[in-house]
């Protein structure tokens, strides 16, 4: 198991979590333990949320997520309800209360789709009340920070939404090192309101980022830019966001006295 907690199992639990048991066999405890009491059902799954195998992790997750209310109530009731389980059904309840997950739910981060359509689908919105959305949303709020990190540097465009607000910045962070990490979702980052400075240090440093005119503008807009970077991509402004950016009253005065600098330099 990636994470050790103590408490006591019962045999039917043991048989999936003990020392040697097999990936298959911890896999089919994820499914098995629908067919076990309250208690059982919900530590054995509880358990295989902290498994070292990704794939069992996420099976887990999703039968955490799927966990009807009157077992979950069973379990609260309890007297050897454990303090770190009860934790993350408190975390998961209204979750569980809006709508199921379902077992069918892609919860590897990973895209069916070609990288050709993954590029097509970069420019559209993400509709966060979608069903996939939710699902993968609820799963991210039962993973460890190593976990998340790996998926920030790897996952898809809905798991990178999800994981570019999350509040632990090394997470965050971690989504813009993600190699699929589009210009349209650097700009509507920046457009957002960036309040992790190393996510701003390495957006600056991108410089296939910093080639797209609109990102430099938004990065001289933006009131979490470093001076002397907002100054450099201010000098490649066009005239007519030179002007704007000069009577504008939302960003640094610094900036903006700059930018009549340029245009009078211009004019002569």
């Amino acid at each position: 198991m990636a994470e050790k907690i103590k408490f006591t199992i019962s045999p039917a639990v043991a048989a999936y979590v003990r020392a040697g048991t097999t990936a298959e066999v911890r896999l089919a405890g994820c499914s098995a333990a629908s067919d076990l009491p309250p208690f059982e059902r919900i530590t054995l799954l509880f358990c295989l949320t902290k498994d070292a195998e990704p794939a069992v992790r996420s099976a887990a997750a999703v039968g955490m997520l799927s966990l009807p209310e009157d077992v979950i109530s069973e379990y609260r009731s309890s007297t050897e309800a454990h303090p770190l389980v009860l934790e993350v059904l408190d975390r998961i309840k209204p979750a569980v209360q809006e709508s199921p997950v379902s077992a069918n739910s892609d919860v590897s981060g990973q895209s069916d789709q070609s990288e050709l359509s993954e590029e097509m689908e970069d420019d559209e919105p993400i509709d966060e009340q979608n069903e996939e959305f939710q699902s993968k949303y609820k799963i991210a709020l039962m993973m460890g920070i190593a976990e998340k990190i790996k998926m920030a540097l790897s996952g898809d465009k809905e798991w990178r939404a999800i994981l570019i607000k999350d509040s632990n910045k090394l997470v965050s962070s971690s989504v813009v090192k993600n190699p699929r990490y589009s210009d349209a979702e650097v700009l509507g980052l920046i457009k957002a309101g960036i309040q992790n400075d190393e996510i701003m240090r390495l957006i600056c440093a991108n410089k296939e980022w910093i080639k797209n005119y609109q990102i430099r503008k938004a990065l001289v807009e933006s009131s979490r830019t470093p001076v002397q970077n907002a100054m450099r991509y201010l000098s490649t402004m066009n005239e007519k966001d030179m002007a704007h950016l000069a009577k504008s009253k939302n960003i640094p005065s610094v900036i903006s006295t700059m930018a009549k600098r340029l245009l009078l330099s211009k004019k002569r």
